[in-house]
C-alpha cells in the first residue's frame, strides 16, 4: 500500500472512530432535523454538558458537524448530510446480518 493510499485510509477510519459511539450517533441522527443547540442536545441524550460537548467537539473535528454560536448558545447542524447514506448502508448490513442468523438457525 502506498502512502497516499494509506492517508486516505487513515482519515477515513478517523471519520468512522468519531461516529463509532452511541452517543455521537444519536446526536447526528438528531441533526437531520436541522440545528440544535448544545442544551436541547444535552436533554436529550441525558447527559451532563461537558459530556455532549466532548462528544460534539469529536465530530466537528472529524468534519461531520459545525459550530454556530448564536449570542451565548451554540448551535451545531451536520456539514455533510449524506453521512445518513452510511446510517442506510449500516442498517442493510444489520438486516443481511440478522437474516443470515435466523436462516443459520433453522
Amino acid at each position: 500500500m502506498d502512502s497516499r493510499t494509506r492517508q486516505r485510509l487513515k482519515l477515513r477510519a478517523g471519520i468512522l472512530k468519531a461516529m463509532a459511539h452511541p452517543t455521537r450517533l444519536f446526536v447526528v441522527e438528531k441533526l437531520v432535523d436541522g440545528p440544535r443547540c448544545v442544551c436541547e442536545l444535552t436533554e436529550m441524550v441525558g447527559a451532563d454538558i461537558s459530556t455532549v460537548s466532548r462528544h460534539l467537539a469529536l465530530l466537528r473535528n472529524a468534519g461531520i458537524v459545525e459550530d454556530e454560536r448564536r449570542g451565548n448558545q451554540v448551535f451545531y447542524s451536520l456539514r455533510v448530510p449524506c453521512v445518513l447514506n452510511f446510517f442506510g448502508c449500516v442498517e442493510s448490513v444489520l438486516r443481511e446480518r440478522e437474516r443470515a442468523l435466523s436462516s443459520d438457525t433453522r
